[in-house]
């Protein structure tokens, strides 16, 4: 399976583009990319596509920076619920070693490395793209969000020893010095960062002790492995696409940068068709949203999918044997009643 990135890498992409004269929906649509879809940012889409799209952009906009620039925009919140647990923890170097670890959470293209000798800790950054092609624009994407994350933490006043890429130097390297300093080098053997060692040790003065434990539950319940499989991703897009009203395999494929023989193929040998693991996931969602009486039914229709409320409540009562209001009532009277 081709790599994927979650929706948030591509945070700000369309203001970019548009700040620079470039019709972000036409571009988008040239590699396959869906420009509605990007309003969810937990969707996981091609990082082929991503690149692609990163490389069109900059020779659309005249603009070899491109990918610094969208660094630039680069928050917190774009790493997902992991952010959540960076932030807590203690100091700089278990905060870095926390995001390589867990980088398939947010992006399955990087290759990301910490190193240290002679007091001296390397970031070293890689990108594996499943195919031969350009993508300068994705790594300094990708190098310019872990310089902005070690800045969060460390200050904006702080410098690294070196910022090093492996292409050469753009006509103008203007942008570079001023994100990155001085510093910047070009033809080098990597593409990374090279700084202190002993910055690492720097406490994170973000960090709430008391906040630290639930954010380290939370992680755990939510931590997927690396070996994740296809039908645990058909299922993840099948939840996050069932409120656009737009889940079909053609767009689950297109998420996961493949065809929908290959989607086919992957649950088949895993003993499920599309519509049985998207009657499963919805059968899933449905009882947890009736049971919750704060909900109306029109709205869970939205949320499940369905185009009418008659067709969900058609399609309930063949699953469920009676109508969702019904099974709603049935669900209140079983609860135990729970006094003062």
């Amino acid at each position: 399976m081709k790599p994927l990135v979650r929706n948030a890498a591509l945070n700000s992409y369309v203001e970019l583009s548009q700040s620079l004269g470039i019709d972000p929906r036409v571009l988008m649509k040239r590699v396959g990319l869906d420009p509605i879809g990007l309003a969810i940012q937990d969707r996981w889409i091609s990082g082929v596509a991503v690149a692609q799209l990163l490389e069109l952009s900059a020779a659309t906009s005249h603009q070899e920076d491109f990918g610094l620039l969208l660094a630039e925009r680069r928050r917190f919140s774009n790493l997902g619920p992991i952010s959540l647990v960076i932030r807590e923890e203690p100091d700089v170097r278990s905060a870095v070693e926390l995001l390589i670890r867990h980088e398939h959470m947010y992006n399955e293209m990087l290759r990301s490395r910490l190193s240290e000798a002679n007091g001296l800790a390397t970031l070293k950054v890689g990108l594996e793209l499943s195919e031969a092609m350009a993508a300068r624009q994705a790594m300094e994407l990708a190098v310019g969000a872990f310089h902005r994350v070690l800045r969060s933490f460390l200050g904006t006043r702080w410098q690294p020893v070196s910022v090093c890429f492996t292409h050469s130097a753009p006509a103008d390297p203007a942008t570079h010095r001023r994100i990155f300093g001085p510093v910047v080098e070009f033809d080098r053997e990597f593409n990374g960062i090279v700084f202190y060692a002993s910055d690492l040790n720097a406490p994170n003065t973000m960090s709430d002790p008391l906040l630290r434990t639930y954010a380290r539950q939370y992680f755990d319940a939510i931590a997927v492995s690396r070996d994740t499989t296809v039908l645990d991703r058909v299922r993840d897009l099948i939840e996050v696409l069932l409120p656009t009203g737009r889940c079909s395999i053609e767009q689950v494929a297109c998420s996961l940068g493949v065809d929908r023989r290959t989607v086919h193929r992957h649950l088949a040998a895993s003993g499920e068709t599309f519509s049985s693991v998207l009657n499963a996931t919805r059968t899933q969602l449905a009882e947890q949203l009736v049971a919750n009486p704060r909900r109306s039914l029109t709205e869970i229709s939205g949320l499940l999918g369905f185009s009418a409320p008659s067709a969900f409540s058609r399609w309930f009562s063949e699953r469920f044997g009676c109508s969702p209001r019904q099974w709603r009532v049935q669900r209140t009277q079983e609860q135990p009643f729970v006094g003062d």
